[in-house]
Formats: C-alpha cells, sequence, structure tokens
C-alpha cells in the first residue's frame, strides 16, 4: 500500500520518515527515546527511556504510580503486556454503601501502581541497554529541573483549581499555591530519588521495599487499605493480543480489562457496512456511519468489559464474533442517528508513545495516572502521585466490572498496532480518556481505508461520541457537514479552536516498505516526532 504524503488539513508538523523513531506526547521524552537509540539500545530500550522521562515531564497524565499496557513487535511477532494494578485485596463493595456511584478521587480510588512493574517486564524480556541507564534522563529531568512546555502548562493550571481538596497534590504540585507557567523550570529532587531506588533495584523499591514502605505507611495514616502484601504480590501479565480486520489489515488491541475490544468492535461493525466506502473522506454520511458503530460498541464495552477473571456471562470472543457484529452493523440506519443500549451476543489525563528500530522491532505503550494528576494523593518525600483507577469500577450488583478486591478495573487506556498480511505496519495510539477506542478507529480508517499518511490522520479534525446522540466535533468540521449531521438527528457540539484537550493526542509510526518509518505526532500536544 502506498501511502498519500499531501498535507489536506492545518497542521504546523510534517511527517518523519528515518531507520530509527520515536514519537512521544512531550519533546524532552521523545529525545531521551532517541538518545537510547543511539547509543545501542533497540525499540523497547527508547520506550522505557521515553516513558520514564514522561513521568517527570508530564505529570498532568502520568507518574510513578500509573498503570501500562504494551504492544511489541519483535520483528517476527506481536506480544501484549497487561502492566495494570489490582484493588486491595481487603476492598469490598459495602465500603461504599453510601455512595450513588465510585468516587472520583482520593485514596478509595487508588489501585496497585503497575507502569514501574512493566518497564521491568518489557526490560527482561527484550531490552539491551542496563535498566538504571535507561533511567537516568528521567533522573536529570527531576533533579536538575526542565522547562514546563505549554499545553502541559495549561493542564497543570486547570488541575490546580480540580486538587483544592487534595492536601498532598497541594504541598507537592501547587507549592505555596501556585503551579508553574508555560517556561519555567520545575524540579521535584524526592522524584529524582525515587526513580534513583527503582533503578538501583530494578523496580522492587516501589513493590517490595524502601518506595512500598511510604506508600503503605501513607495508606495506614490515612485509614486506607492498601497494604504490603498488595504491593509485592502484584504482577504485569503477558498476555494474547486479540485482533480484528478491516481493508486488508488487522488491528490488534490488549485484550479486556482495557476499552481496546471497543475499537475492535467498531471496526467489526464497519466491515459489514459496505457503504462506508461509497461515502466521501470526511463528508457527513461518512462521519454517521462511524459514530453510530461507536455507540453500539461503547453500549457494549461499558455492560461487558471487566477483569477478564470476571467476565463468565459475555466473553471478548463473543463481542467479536462475525455473526454478531453483522446483526449489530444491520441496526445502523444510514439516514437517522440512534441512541442505542448494549447487545447481548450468544455465549461462544494518559500519554502514549511509539518506538521503532531499524531491526524492525516497534512498540506501542501507554502509560496513565487516569484522570489529570490521578487521585490526589502523593506520597510525602517520593514525589509518587497515585491513580485514581479504581474510579473505572461500578456499583451495580452482578455487573462484572463492580467493585471488589483483587481486582482489575475497566481501563481506558489501550496501544494499538495494525498488521498486514502478518507482518508490523503500524505502532499508534489516541490517549485521552474515552477518547482512545473512538481515535483508534479513525485513525485505522483514515490510514488503510484512505491511505492517509501518519501525519495527515492524526491532524484532521476529529469527532466524539458524548452519549445519547451526542457528538462533538473539533473546530476543523466544516460548518455543513456539522448540519448534515443535525439534519441526521446527531445532537452536535462544536469546540472553539483552542478547545483540542478533549480530543486525544495521537503519536504514529508506521512501517513503509523501503525499510524505514513514517511517523506522526499530535500537534494538539507538546510532543515530537523524532528519528533518525
Amino acid at each position: 500500500m502506498t501511502l498519500d504524503f499531501t498535507t489536506p488539513y492545518a497542521s504546523q508538523r510534517m511527517p518523519v520518515m528515518a531507520r530509527n523513531v520515536v514519537a512521544t506526547s512531550q519533546p524532552l521524552a521523545a529525545q531521551a527515546g532517541l538518545r537510547a537509540l543511539q547509543r545501542g539500545g533497540n525499540a523497547v530500550d527508547a520506550a522505557i527511556a521515553a516513558a520514564a522521562v514522561l513521568t517527570v515531564v508530564e505529570p498532568t497524565g502520568n507518574g510513578l504510580g500509573s498503570d501500562a499496557f504494551a504492544l511489541v513487535w519483535d520483528g517476527a511477532r506481536l506480544h501484549g503486556l497487561n502492566a495494570s494494578g489490582r484493588s486491595p485485596r481487603s476492598l469490598t463493595p459495602e465500603r461504599f454503601g453510601a455512595h450513588d456511584a465510585m468516587p472520583y478521587r482520593g485514596w478509595d480510588t487508588v489501585t496497585v501502581p503497575g507502569a514501574v512493574s512493566g518497564w521491568v517486564a518489557l526490560h527482561e524480556r527484550f531490552a539491551a541497554l542496563p535498566f538504571a541507564s535507561l533511567l537516568e534522563d528521567a533522573v536529570r529531568y527531576a533533579d536538575e529541573g526542565f522547562a514546563v512546555s505549554p499545553i502541559i502548562a495549561r493542564g497543570w493550571d486547570m488541575s490546580r483549581r480540580t486538587y483544592t481538596d487534595q492536601p498532598d497534590w497541594q504541598r507537592d504540585f501547587a507549592p505555596a499555591g501556585r503551579v508553574p507557567s508555560a517556561g519555567e523550570i520545575w524540579r521535584f529532587p524526592q522524584q529524582a530519588r525515587s526513580l534513583e531506588r527503582i533503578a538501583e533495584t530494578g523496580g522492587e523499591a516501589l513493590y517490595r521495599g524502601h518506595l512500598a514502605d511510604a506508600i503503605v505507611a501513607h495508606a495506614r495514616a490515612n485509614g486506607a487499605l492498601l497494604d504490603h502484601a498488595d504491593l509485592a504480590e502484584h504482577r504485569p501479565e503477558w498476555v494474547e493480543p486479540i485482533a480484528t480486520w478491516f481493508a486488508d489489515h488487522e488491528l490488534h488491541e490488549i485484550p479486556p480489562n482495557g476499552q481496546g475490544l471497543a475499537a475492535l468492535i467498531a471496526l467489526g461493525i464497519l466491515r459489514h457496512r459496505p457503504d462506508l466506502r461509497d461515502h466521501e473522506l470526511d463528508s457527513a454520511p461518512w462521519l454517521h456511519l462511524q459514530i453510530e458503530a461507536m455507540k453500539l460498541a461503547l453500549a457494549d464495552a461499558e455492560r461487558w468489559i471487566a477483569d477478564p477473571e470476571h467476565m463468565t456471562e459475555v466473553r471478548a470472543a463473543d463481542l467479536l464474533d462475525d455473526d454478531y457484529l453483522a446483526a449489530r452493523a444491520a441496526t445502523i440506519d444510514p439516514e437517522r442517528a440512534a441512541d442505542p443500549g448494549h447487545g447481548t451476543p450468544r455465549p461462544s489525563g494518559t500519554v502514549y508513545l511509539s518506538t521503532a528500530d531499524a531491526d524492525g522491532r516497534m512498540v506501542s505503550f501507554i502509560q496513565s495516572n487516569y484522570a489529570g494528576f490521578g487521585s490526589g494523593v502523593v506520597v510525602p518525600e517520593t514525589g509518587i502521585a497515585l491513580q485514581n483507577r479504581g474510579a473505572g469500577f461500578v456499583l451495580t450488583p452482578d455487573h462484572p466490572n463492580r467493585v471488589g478486591g483483587g481486582k482489575r478495573p475497566f481501563h481506558t487506556i489501550i496501544p494499538g498496532f495494525l498488521t498486514h498480511g502478518g507482518d508490523a505496519r503500524c505502532a499508534f495510539g489516541v490517549m485521552g480518556g474515552m477518547m482512545q477506542a473512538q481515535g483508534h478507529v479513525q485513525m485505522t480508517l483514515r490510514m488503510v481505508g484512505h491511505q492517509q499518511n501518519p501525519q495527515a490522520a492524526s491532524d484532521a479534525p476529529r469527532w466524539r461520541v458524548t452519549g445519547g446522540r451526542g457528538v462533538a466535533l473539533e473546530a476543523g468540521v466544516p460548518d455543513a457537514v456539522a448540519q448534515a449531521l443535525v439534519d441526521l438527528g446527531h445532537v452536535v457540539q462544536r469546540s472553539a479552536p483552542d478547545e483540542s484537550f478533549g480530543f486525544g493526542g495521537a503519536q504514529l509510526i508506521w512501517r513503509d516498505g523501503h525499510g524505514g518509518y513514517v511517523a506522526g505526532s499530535d500537534h494538539r500536544k507538546d510532543g515530537q516526532a523524532v528519528g533518525y
């Protein structure tokens, strides 16, 4: 397949072409990954180095208290890694008896942080450089400081108003009541010391050492349930990716507890809508079919996705059954927007980065605190901001994702990967909450359905399902297209040019047919694609 290298959308960026590439949401992280490659590391080394730096330079989306997922192409086959943590073993639904929904902040949303264990697992299996060396850039930026980039500074300022009731966050991320502005140097030596301990112990300090002691002590001081056993028993899990096909390409995702299944359901539904190919790129009928398919997929995801150990009634394979997808596709009215519920098949704040090296290895990697800085809990003297992934549970009895002890909650973060004929094609992702599965579908359709290059696919204006018949449209969608969607029954919300945060941030690396790569980095973020 030959990519189209025209640039049809407003952008200040061009695709980057090289034999070794890194694309991240923050330039210092991208350059750290590139340095790892230049020192003799491979794509996995680059991913770990970039991920570690992102915990320092983009605390608005991730940190040492995050979870992570990865898809790794080793040059011959694809591997999946689920490095998400579980809830405390002693957690029960009764703890939330007075609540109508799961809390969104505080200790009761904290699950075991899995990201560091993911770095270690990736390193042990695939890396070439010493683990400690891959964290050196992160340590230096935390210790010596870095200039805060503009979009991250804006998110930090928004968080200042969000975390007013979280004293831990105020103490460490808004000292003296203020947050750093764009260009201001930010230092966090306590985080540097934690990174050093993680580097020296191969991650053990966070789960069975000094940092684990600090986390548990802070939990006990605040009446929280997380204990030493919860941390010590944590293990990342190598998993078999799940996939579906479209236009002779396969989209691969991590299986539940992540929402990647929703992207596959939507793409599978669209496979059964041959009329999609009859419509012009970016036209209202073309967008309408995608929006309707995504609504169906998200309804299924909300009802059925959970920790796979608890998905006993409906499995991922049931939701990807071709007959089921065809039946769901048949419910779409090409002339009218709908507000669908879930189907019942027969039984049968986030950062994303991608890397690739000259030997053919590629990594699709994502790590996240969930909402911004996460729970608002920051362990004193460590710089560890703990995630609020527990907010992804529900309180509904008999739901597979009901809150409980030792469970992994529904996750929004998902890495994506495309193959063609059994060979690697693209490592990509679109960070941003429930936008992520929607973004995966949009990127896939643009690249494999319309041959758009990664930067053009990223630059294109996006849509986002918001519930019911609601759909948000980015500013670049023409007024005539928006009106046509209204005429089809969609409740359209137009976003201002400076309101792009809700439409995610993509990083993409496409393997071309000439021994190199084509990379794109989202203009909605501070980052960049770099290569040599």
